[in-house]
């Protein structure tokens, strides 16, 4: 069904595009195949017109979607013909300078999945055409640097179509804290990527509340639902900052550590005093904000919570349900 409404749409706006006149929905039923085998006379029930009529409609509203401009136009007689210029859907020329050119071949350089890989190919090339020389290297100005985004998890892909054709979603999502993962009901709206993992910031439909997901807690497939967003989308969503406030970036507080000697470079990175301890021990001060119990969790044992109580205390929490899962 899918590939015979796109061969519909695709004859129906070159039509549109190699006619010099005003064409009639007449005219278009009799020249289109696709029409003519769904409404020829004795195959189509009773009222086929309003059906072609309806049909039509959605079809010139899809290629609308798309970007075609068709324009209305009466003729003397008042009948309603449609045509689409091609001086009205021809894109300008494109212009790029080797610094543009460069940037934007360094972003289709990004992109190491398979999945991708062509899309970026393609593009490309098109740059090339459109003034990036063949003997530019993209990157070859940072050739010590490989740019790449890694992208590992399943749910990637789906969920980046999600957000695109603005789908609401459904995913078993585990929580740091939970033994076994509860099902979310989602309206995707951007995917981030803060320092190596990939993020979904959504409309959280069971909650009623906008929440940011872990990719990597996502379990199982990630499955589409019909319908349309119940909220609209902010015009910013703030991925990064939601994680960084989880994760401690923006902290007031502070929290006392014990780490091992040789583990946790990460917080050691966070760390605003560091005081060795012996005994292969250091002891560290780094920012408590909300989320620091489920990121310490993930040190297991190279890592014991001295102060404050609470955190200790959802961090032993967290390490009973890890155990018991």
């Amino acid at each position: 069904m899918a590939i015979a409404k796109a061969e519909r749409l695709m004859n129906l706006a070159l039509c549109l595009l190699g006619t010099r006149r005003p064409l009639s929905k007449r005219e278009l039923r009799d020249s289109i195949e696709a029409y003519v085998e769904a409404f020829r006379p004795g195959i189509g029930a009773a009222g086929s017109d309003d059906s072609f009529n309806r049909m039509f409609e959605r079809d010139k509203d899809d290629l609308r979607e798309l970007g075609l401009v068709i324009e209305t136009v009466e003729n003397v007689d008042g009948e309603v013909g449609y045509l689409a210029r091609r001086d009205s859907n021809r894109l300008p020329p494109i212009t790029l300078d080797a610094e543009e050119a460069a940037a934007l071949g360094l972003a289709a350089k990004v992109w190491q999945q398979a999945r991708l890989a062509g899309a970026a190919s393609g593009a490309l090339q098109k740059l090339r055409a459109a003034g990036l020389p063949e003997d530019v290297d993209p990157y070859g100005a940072h050739g010590a640097l490989e740019p790449r985004i890694p992208v590992h998890e399943a749910a990637f892909e789906p969920l980046m179509l999600a957000c695109r054709d603005r789908r609401p979603v459904v995913f078993d999502y585990r929580k740091a804290n939970a033994a076994q993962p509860g099902q979310r009901h989602v309206e995707p709206w951007a995917l981030e990527c803060w320092r190596g993992h990939w993020y979904l910031a959504g409309w959280d439909r069971d909650r009623g509340a906008e929440r940011v997901f872990r990719l990597s807690r996502i379990t199982g497939k990630v499955r589409s639902r019909s319908g349309r967003f119940t909220v609209p989308v902010p015009d910013v969503v703030t991925v990064r900052e939601t994680v960084a406030s989880w994760a401690g970036e923006s902290a007031e507080r502070s929290a006392r550590i014990r780490l091992r000697s040789d583990a946790g470079y990460p917080l050691r990175a966070k760390a605003t005093a560091v005081r060795e301890l012996g005994d292969g021990w250091d002891e560290l001060e780094i920012p408590y904000g909300h989320g620091l119990d489920a990121w310490l969790v993930e040190f297991g044992p190279d890592v014991v919570v001295l102060e404050p109580a609470e955190l200790r205390a959802d961090v032993v929490d967290r390490l009973r349900a890890v155990a018991k899962g």
